[in-house]
């Protein structure tokens, strides 16, 4: 099965002044296409920090991470941009829906982002309607649950077809009536149409859904 994101020794430092903080310690990771990865461990064990580094939002203080063949230290700032954004999709906590769009328009506006179109109405359904949100499309963040606004954010990151999702504990503030509804939809997505997801969660349950799972401890992966 081919490799669609590797890394080599990846580390990364944070500094404050003259304290230095070991985040991660050499992380060397394969994922191979269609797979559904979770990643434990202790908070602060650098399980978020290795996340954003896969997306591209943070740089390593050293190796490498290898996307689809492409090794982003070697690319430049507007192609790494091109790769994060055509290539990933992120699920966070924290929604980040724009208040003023319904659900279907923060999922068009993300379409007119990666392709510059209007999008493709009937896929937009089709994503909202596994989510059980078909009689949200119009609802704007402000008139929907919490639960409903993760699952809308989620629906934004899947609606191009990325070839990674990568999820930080999307289900860590939702109960587990909505829980159920996003690992469905994870497992759907993973099972059905052969998506890379990697997440982030400390719950067992949830990290029971995927194929396998990565446990990390103080900034280093301790099992696999």
């Amino acid at each position: 099965m081919k490799t669609i994101l590797q890394t080599e020794n990846l580390t990364k430092i944070y500094k404050i002044g003259k304290v230095e903080t070991h985040a991660l310690r050499g992380v060397s990771l394969d994922i191979k296409q269609g797979e559904f990865v979770a990643v434990m461990g202790q908070s602060g064990c650098g399980k978020s920090t290795l996340l954003h580094l896969l997306g591209g939002l943070l740089s390593p203080t050293g190796g490498k991470i290898i996307i689809d063949n492409e090794d982003l230290s070697k690319v430049s700032d507007a192609r790494r941009t091109d790769i994060r954004r055509r290539k990933i999709g992120f699920v966070f906590q924290r929604f980040n829906l724009f208040p003023t769009l319904t659900a279907d328009g923060n999922l068009r506006l993300a379409e007119r982002i990666h392709s510059g179109n209007g999008g493709n109405a009937k896929r937009r359904r089709e994503v909202l309607s596994l989510l059980k949100l078909e009689n949200k499309m119009n609802n704007k963040p402000l008139e929907l649950s919490g639960g409903e606004q993760q699952r809308v954010a989620l629906a934004r990151a899947v609606i191009n077809n990325p070839a990674i999702i990568l999820a930080d504990e999307p289900t860590g503030n939702l109960d587990t009536e909505n829980s159920h509804i996003v690992l469905d939809m994870f497992k759907e997505l993973n099972e059905r149409y052969g998506q890379t997801i990697i997440m982030i969660t400390h719950n067992p349950e949830a990290a029971k859904n995927c194929n396998r799972i990565i446990n990390m401890l103080d900034g280093r992966i301790i099992d696999s």
